[in-house]
């Protein structure tokens, strides 16, 4: 199944680059993670390749080829989703978020039911996550914290916040560094210089959603799963998203970080695989 790359157009003129592998009818959008861009989903497409799925990646905003916004408030990635998902002729979708990507799609799950068929969170955020109305707290770790110091020093050397970037994110803080090697770095380390160089800021997209407090309304089917070997202080809200949602078992991936589309691509297959048979 040969990849399409083509740039769908918004509504203000800015190109959204997109990859597409059309296979068949059921579609599986893709939404990657705040450090990624349409690449990191590469490897699952391939793992899915006979599959008979029309599977689609994009990079949002201030990622990846996609340009980032000059005024961050005067889009919101939700209606961008929804421009791609009208360009390409889908009704509706099957949502694989990471990270922050996975904020995306409880957002479009609650903003526009009727547009997705399901969602599959991998180690996702939500809007509006806050620890104020939970019996635990964020606090990080001490192999995460100073992890977390270096990638966000604005002043420090570019290839020193993209060496700690890659510790927490893809091999995990608490897993050895470099852990994850060859291609999967080499494609993190890309995908991460380009987001230093645009530095778009994270609230960029907003659509005001705060998902956070109405997770029990989502009515579309959700499988919740992360890695864990995730950043501790984050695992707790992922087992919080899952029990607010009320949807199931979720499930822990064993031996994985945060991005475990680029280091272990066919268990991503194999959720994608169980997602489409939920619906």
């Amino acid at each position: 199944m040969d990849a399409e790359q083509r740039s769908i157009t918004a509504p203000d003129g800015t190109p959204i680059a997109v990859t597409r592998h059309h296979g068949g009818d059921r579609a599986v959008v893709f939404l990657h993670a705040g450090v990624a861009d349409r690449r990191a989903w590469d490897t699952v497409a391939t793992e899915l390749a006979d599959d008979g799925l029309d599977l689609v990646a994009y990079d949002r905003r201030g990622y990846g080829d996609t340009p980032a916004a000059t005024d961050p408030s005067s889009f919101t990635h939700v209606d961008d989703l929804l421009v791609v998902l009208d360009d390409l002729g889908l009704e509706r979708a099957l949502l694989v978020g990471n990270s922050m990507g996975g904020a995306l799609a409880l957002d479009a799950a609650l903003l526009h039911p009727e547009r997705v068929s399901g969602v599959l969170l991998i180690g996702a955020g939500v809007s509006g996550m806050t620890d104020e109305d939970t019996p635990f707290d964020w606090e990080l770790d001490p192999a995460t914290e100073p992890l977390l110091d270096r990638a966000e020093d604005a002043d420090g050397p570019v290839d020193d916040r993209l060496a700690a970037l890659a510790h927490l994110w893809l091999d995990g803080p608490v897993a050895p560094e470099g852990r994850v090697g060859g291609a999967a770095r080499d494609l993190f380390l890309a995908m991460n210089r380009r987001i230093l160089e645009v530095a778009a800021p994270d609230s960029a997209g907003d659509a005001g959603v705060g998902a956070w407090t109405r997770l029990g309304d989502v009515a579309v089917p959700v499988l919740t799963t992360w890695g864990d070997l995730d950043i501790p202080a984050d695992l707790p809200f992922y087992e919080e998203t899952a029990r607010r949602l009320g949807q199931g078992p979720a499930r822990v991936l064993p031996g994985v970080a945060h991005l475990p589309g680029l280091e272990q691509p066919a268990v991503v297959a194999d959720l994608v695989r169980d997602a489409l048979r939920a619906r």
